[in-house]
């Protein structure tokens, strides 16, 4: 007898986002967390384009903005370099970056997911995870949970990984370096006093690179390393360290009046060759880590959990197509592979005392940034909006991102965006080319609209993640081949 359908492991943005899909399907889910309390921390809190645009979907973007902090309407950047990365030729409406602190992103998280119906419970360590060909069970906090399906989001010293005896692939990190929120109670001239671009807030001294980042009142973001770049990345962070660095960077003026939090991170490079092993799959860290460049982590994480929810979902409710869930592995895998590959570049780039070689490559690097074509380039690369899947489809749609149009759905103005509230796939008619008598599976809805900008076709299917897994320019098309893409690429029934 099962006690719930899936066990998350961690309460950090992936696993929370990954409970909230889960929950708006139905799926009963319980997330377990080895904190006893949510910890503020800044840590990662930019959401790029993509992501931006995915929270979107599921109305969960406005309650996060409304917790933003304040930064000019700048482009994200690519391993520092001074030229923003400028999203609007990707038809986004989120073309920059949005800063929130992740305690602020987990505590969105956790309101929607727990309302919808999962079970979040604190203080539970996973300690122990058995499975076999009918499910899952896992113990914590001395309790034994029974599961359908377990899956790892928690972080990249993950315990259920370490249970399994997982290779986690790699490479060692080349430095050790601090992340602190802290409070100033004096700053010199030098301190920032804004959100701007990356290239901007980063500065050196006495042996130092650092970058500290205001994040409302006296309150900033502190992230230092010293020239050395070693040292114990489980040794317990100072303030007599932090005061040093601050003072080094910014001067004697600069006063730190308390640390709220502190830890270290590395740049260590590393990625499960399976996302799923029997019934347990991983998300997030769990599954890839890589150099904090570029604001990738928590991204990556959070599209790791949409692109996973629906599947599973689908899986445990009995209306998922042959290999809808191992089509998690084969989309997300080369997804962070690639953001392993170009954080690994952006880490040569971004050396804090680079060779004259580097120097030189850094030089050039921004030049190609400033044409039009590379910045596009990279700007899609770095914001996710580039990113599609290959669904093996005839139509060039197949496995693209929509830009968020404006509809008209009979008299009322819609934006596409609207209409993946409930986590359902959407078939969209823009030509009255879908049959009237079509039978779909429940959870895909069928949406006949008109819409003044040119979407690519007449009929779109779009996933509950957004992507399109088929398109039609005519009737004929959609006679032949809809009901075999909706069998193959959302559900069975």
């Amino acid at each position: 007898m099962r006690d719930t359908e899936v066990v998350i492991a961690g309460a950090g943005p992936t696993g929370l986002m990954l409970a909230y899909e889960l929950a708006l399907a139905g799926v009963g889910t319980l997330v377990l967390e080895r904190l006893p309390e949510r910890i503020e921390q800044t840590k990662g809190g930019t959401i790029q384009a993509r992501t931006a645009e995915l929270l979107e979907l599921r109305g969960l973007l406005e309650p996060l903005r409304s917790r933003a902090m304040t930064r000019e309407p700048v482009g994200g950047h690519f391993a520092a370099l001074p030229v923003p990365l400028d999203c609007e030729p990707w038809r986004t409406r989120h073309p920059y970056p949005i800063g929130v602190p992740q305690w602020e992103i987990e505590a969105v998280l956790e309101e929607a997911a727990t309302a919808r119906g999962a079970r979040v419970l604190r203080d539970a360590a996973v300690t122990a995870v058995e499975q076999d060909d009918g499910g899952v069970m896992v113990t914590a906090a001395g309790q034994r949970f029974r599961a359908d399906y377990l899956v790892g989001c928690d972080g990249g010293r993950s315990t259920v990984r370490k249970l399994l005896e997982l290779p986690f692939p790699g490479r060692d990190g080349t430095f050790v370096a601090v992340l602190a929120d802290v409070r100033l109670s004096a700053t010199s001239a030098s301190v920032p006093q804004g959100l701007g671009h990356m290239s901007e807030l980063i500065g050196e001294g006495g042996g130092y690179w650092a970058m500290l980042v205001p994040i409302g009142g006296e309150r900033y973001r502190f992230t230092f390393g010293s020239e050395d770049q070693r040292g114990d990345r489980d040794a317990p962070v100072t303030e007599e360290e932090i005061t040093t660095a601050l003072r080094a960077v910014y001067g004697e003026e600069t006063v730190l009046r308390a640390v709220d939090n502190a830890s270290r991170f590395t740049d260590a490079t590393r990625q499960l060759a399976d996302y799923r092993v029997g019934r347990v799959l991983f998300a997030g860290d769990a599954a890839h880590i890589h150099p904090p460049f570029g604001g990738q982590g928590l991204n990556i994480g959070v599209q790791d959990a949409i692109n996973l929810g629906w599947r599973l979902a689908a899986t445990v409710q009995g209306r998922a197509p042959d290999g809808l869930l191992d089509g998690y592995q084969a989309e997300r895998h080369p997804v962070a592979a690639g953001v392993l590959h170009h954080t690994s570049a952006q880490r040569v780039l971004a050396m804090p005392r680079p060779s004259e070689d580097v120097v030189a490559l850094r030089d050039i690097f921004t030049d190609l940034l400033r044409l039009p074509d590379a910045n596009r380039h990279m700007a899609g690369l770095m914001s996710g909006l580039s990113l599609g899947y290959d669904l093996g489809g005839a139509h060039p749609l197949a496995g693209q991102r929509v830009p968020d149009a404006d509809l008209l759905v009979g008299t009322e103005p819609v934006r596409l965006s609207a209409l993946f509230g409930a986590g359902h796939a959407v078939l969209l008619d823009l030509a009255g080319i879908i049959p009237a008598e079509l039978r779909l599976p429940s959870r895909v809805d069928l949406v006949r609209a008109k819409c003044a900008a040119d979407l690519g076709a007449a009929a779109l299917l779009l996933r509950p993640d957004g992507y399109v897994c088929w398109a039609a320019d005519d009737a004929a098309t959609c006679e032949r081949t809809l009901a075999a893409a909706i069998a193959e690429h959302i559900a069975t029934r």
